[in-house]
């Protein structure tokens, strides 16, 4: 009897890491449940786009009914999709606070919330969650003031650690990897060499960087709760 294929859910997944991740896991031999906000449908029938805020009460709900429906399971969760606001703290304002906290903390725990319950609701279990952070959070930069950063994604570094204690006898994993500045639509192309110089290697991260990281992690059975630093030698220090 063939083994039912792997599916994989992936948030923000319309453009940079996320897009990026699509074909990765296909590769993988992964079905693909992709998330955002605005996102095309795909012409391969083993990827199912959904459009969804992740941020929204009752969204990850939704994305993982679509995910289900769809494919009958879910596999791994990889919580890509994040905003990052870069200002002095005093000058944040209410409408950063919300939009950083929605997508970085409400985001991971709509759709990490229901994406463990469809997996330990799978007979045997087993199951991988994989979040995106920040060097900035272990290694903060004057060069870079990421007050709102290290609040959220400090946190999801926290939450990575305990929910991979917490489901470790439950088959499910649960890992993140701390990015240095990758080159993506997030950052204008003006600040490159400034954003470069805060590598020890003395240059940007690549999105394949991010993706092989990604997919090292899905591979390695043995590793869990386990911050996987991809940022030039940012949080070796300088």
């Amino acid at each position: 009897m063939s083994q039912p294929t792997k599916v994989v859910v992936i948030t923000g997944a319309s453009q940079g890491i996320g897009a990026a991740l699509v074909p990765a896991y296909r590769k993988l031999g992964y079905a693909v449940v992709a998330v955002a906000r605005s996102i095309a449908d795909f012409d391969d029938p083993e990827v199912l786009a959904v459009r969804a805020d992740v941020s929204q009460p009752g969204a990850g709900a939704r994305i993982v009914e679509a995910a289900l429906n769809r494919f009958g399971r879910i596999d791994t969760l990889i919580n890509n999709a994040g905003i990052f606001v870069s200002k002095p703290f005093t000058e944040y304002t209410d409408d950063d606070y919300d939009a950083v906290t929605g997508v970085n903390l409400r985001g991971f725990f709509e759709v990490t919330r229901s994406a463990l319950a469809a997996m330990l609701s799978r007979g045997g279990g087993g199951g991988h969650v994989i979040n995106l952070s920040t060097s900035l959070v272990d290694h903060a930069s004057s060069a870079v003031p990421a007050g709102l950063a290290a609040l959220t994604k400090g946190g999801i570094n926290a939450v990575t650690k305990g929910l991979a204690v917490e489901y470790a006898t439950r088959g499910i994993r649960v890992n993140a990897i701390g990015l240095g500045t990758i080159r993506t639509p997030m950052h204008s192309p003006d600040v490159y060499d400034t954003l470069a110089a805060l590598h020890p290697v003395g240059r940007l991260g690549e999105i394949e960087d991010a993706v092989n990281a990604i997919v090292y992690l899905e591979t390695a059975p043995f590793v869990t709760g386990e911050i996987l630093h991809v940022d030039g030698g940012q949080s070796a220090g300088h």
